[in-house]
């Protein structure tokens, strides 16, 4: 076995005010009823929630707090993220590392902001995999960069073999992540450490996965602390024999004989993605997608021509290939 315990944590998150000091607190009692855990998360944006206007400098106070509590409770501490702003004014959302000596030892930015909905806010492009000194390799995404596979393949190329994933999940689409959680988990042979906050921080339902997809926590929508003991030997002899001796999917990726033109982005076989319109907001009676309907001529169809119960069939109206498209 090579056993690690964490714990995530899934907390009330306030918009307009600190909650560094409730994680700090958090992280202390944890510590105290749970004294065998050894790494701690907590969610995406967990500090100061989820307005850029409460963006740091990279190097700021509230660092140097988790820096000490960390230190103090001997403890590798992921305290979720925070927009950092650069000397030239960039937003990033990013995770820092620390280790049970109170040295940040990585820091992550979101590859992929939620866009249109995150605007202001540039991407990070930089992977991040860290090691615990004989345990394992461990793998940082934040939230909405689970949706785009290629960064866990990245990442589990690069050796991961636990993801440690902070998110900030407050809308309907919550239970598609955890669909996608337990299919990365699956996919990459890897434990998923999926950790969403409350209030502003999201709606909870926080998970945490292992290599065969199963679930091994699932939170549900209030304060949330669960340290699970992985053994990262589970993630090494699955990825040698496959998933219950089946699929052995990271062997199969490295020894596939055909390259994926789409990522070359000068091919041209991307062209249908071209198609699909701006990267914006949708907005009130938006029918981006959907194929214009003529009234006037719909009004002078023939019988023939007409769907069930003599009403003009809109989808005719579109065509099989569909139609023009408006906003």
């Amino acid at each position: 076995m090579t056993p690690f315990a964490i714990a995530g944590i899934q907390q009330y998150v306030n918009p307009l005010q600190s909650n560094v000091d409730g994680m700090i607190h958090r992280l202390d009692v944890c510590l105290a009823r749970f004294p065998w855990t050894q790494m701690v998360l907590f969610s995406e944006l967990a500090p100061f929630g989820p307005l850029d206007k409460f963006a740091l400098p990279p190097e700021n106070e509230t660092i140097e707090r988790f820096r000490e509590a960390a230190r103090r409770n001997r403890v590798w501490l992921v305290p979720g993220s925070m927009f950092l702003k650069d000397e030239t004014g960039l937003v990033r959302n990013t995770a820092i590392v620390i280790d049970p000596e109170g040295e940040v030892v990585a820091r992550y930015s979101k590859m992929f902001p939620f866009r249109p909905y995150e605007q202001g806010v540039t991407a990070g492009t930089d992977f991040c995999v860290f090691d615990v000194p004989e345990v394992g390799r461990f793998g940082l995404s934040i939230c909405y960069d689970i949706w785009f596979p290629e960064t866990t393949r990245q990442l589990t190329a690069m050796g991961a073999e636990v993801l440690l994933h902070p998110v900030l999940t407050g809308t309907t689409d919550r239970d598609a992540e955890l669909a996608i959680a337990r299919a990365t988990a699956a996919q990459f042979q890897c434990y998923v450490f999926d950790v969403n906050g409350l209030g502003a921080g999201g709606v909870g339902k926080s998970c945490v996965v292992d290599p065969s997809s199963t679930v091994l926590h699932q939170s549900a929508g209030q304060e949330d602390m669960f340290p699970i003991e992985v053994d990262l030997a589970v993630v090494r002899r699955q990825r040698e024999t496959g998933m219950k001796g089946l699929g052995q999917v990271l062997k199969s990726f490295r020894d596939r004989s055909n390259d994926f033109p789409v990522y070359d982005r000068s091919s041209g076989t991307d062209a249908y993605l071209h198609t699909l319109g701006p990267l914006e907001m949708p907005q009130q009676g938006s029918r981006r997608g959907l194929p214009r309907v003529d009234v006037e001529a719909a009004a002078d169809q023939t019988p023939a021509d007409s769907g069930p119960n003599g009403f003009y069939s809109a989808h005719h109206a579109g065509g099989m290939g569909g139609g023009t498209h408006n906003g």
